[in-house]
């Protein structure tokens, strides 16, 4: 948190809007507190309330919640309510294991970092996109360490040519000056997210917006031009601007799932192409009708981005496969062992 987190907040200062508001009960309004999650740490959650910080130590009767999450707790501090959200950030966990890994809750803005140095990847903004449209965030580009690129406009150019539509923004994350462009959408009851890669010059970016030297940063590393990975954890920031703001660590892996939806807008010139083909079940390869195959043999849609669609595609849909998979095996489970437990007291009982 920043310095003037732990001073008297109102709720609007916290992100608070009337979506929030009509989930509220009288009873809520008069014995109750509101809390916003402002960090999330294994041991549990620290919050933020009108009347300064709180703690909710982590509990498996918990549900699942993340930073920028609201809650209701009750006149102790002891949690009673998630409040329905606005929007939600979640990944498939890095590695091989099969799990859902939320990211950040209730955002209004999507700021994507990706460095102009040799980190400069389309495709891995095309995923990060995907993610903001699903969750229904408007995404803005924020393309940084412009002191390493040579051909700025030309890259610029390439980020805006996949949405013309999309906000592009060139910063040099050290200079506060230039980080002021970003403030318009840093407003008071609005919420804002950092999300890129390792290295991409978040920390420096979110250091000049708050004016202060909150999260440690790290130079860059000669013989691959990449930059430190320092953030290790989310956390949420009050902003000089009035508006709230999401960090979040580097991300090595950003694995999608369940987010087709977010893929056909981020792609919606291959997804009319695709409902053009002559049959439904058309694989692009070579069958007859297929009018992704004639776009690309007459240079009319670029080759990557046809690629990136699919295997985005395959990659959510698999991804969501397995997770909900999960959850079934889960949920059986939970039953076999309740059953279990409830025929062992009828058995006690029986005695």
């Amino acid at each position: 948190m920043s310095s003037n987190a732990n001073s008297t907040l109102t709720l609007n200062q916290l992100g608070w809007n009337n979506l929030f508001h009509q989930q509220l009960t009288l009873d809520d309004l008069e014995h109750h507190q509101l809390a916003r999650i402002s960090e999330h740490h294994r041991s549990g959650y620290t919050l933020l309330t009108e009347s300064g910080s709180a703690n909710i130590a982590a509990h498996k009767a918990l549900p699942d919640m993340t930073v920028g999450d609201w809650v209701v707790l009750d006149a102790q501090s002891q949690f009673i309510r998630l409040l329905e959200r606005q929007s939600l950030f979640s990944r498939k966990a890095a590695g091989s294991k099969v799990s859902e890994q939320l990211i950040a809750a209730n955002v209004n803005t999507l700021f994507i970092v990706c460095s102009l140095n040799d980190d400069f990847n389309l495709s891995r903004i095309e995923r990060y996109l995907s993610i903001a449209h699903d969750a229904d965030v408007e995404p803005v580009i924020v393309l940084t360490k412009a002191d390493l690129c040579t051909d700025i406009d030309e890259k610029r150019a390439q980020v805006q040519s996949l949405d013309r539509m999309l906000f592009v923004e060139v910063v040099n994350a050290l200079d506060p000056e230039q980080c002021q462009q970003l403030t318009a959408w840093c407003k008071q009851g609005k919420t804002v997210a950092f999300m890129g890669s390792s290295g991409v010059g978040k920390s420096t970016l979110v250091n000049s917006l708050l004016g202060e030297e909150t999260q440690e940063t790290g130079g860059i590393r000669e013989h691959d031009s990449k930059g430190r990975h320092t953030t290790t954890s989310r956390s949420l920031h009050l902003l000089p601007s009035g508006g709230v703001l999401i960090d979040t660590p580097g991300m090595r892996e950003l694995q999608i799932h369940d987010c087709a939806d977010g893929v056909e807008q981020t792609f919606s010139d291959v997804q009319a192409l695709v409902e053009r083909c002559r049959f439904s079940d058309c694989q692009h390869n070579n069958e007859p009708g297929c009018a992704v195959t004639k776009a690309l043999d007459a240079g009319e849609i670029d080759e990557r981005r046809v690629n990136n669609y699919f295997k985005l595609m395959r990659e959510q849909e698999w991804n969501g496969s397995t997770l909900a998979e999960q959850r079934s095996k889960s949920k059986q489970f939970a039953k076999y062992c309740r059953t279990v437990q409830s025929e062992s007291r009828s058995r006690k009982q029986g005695y």
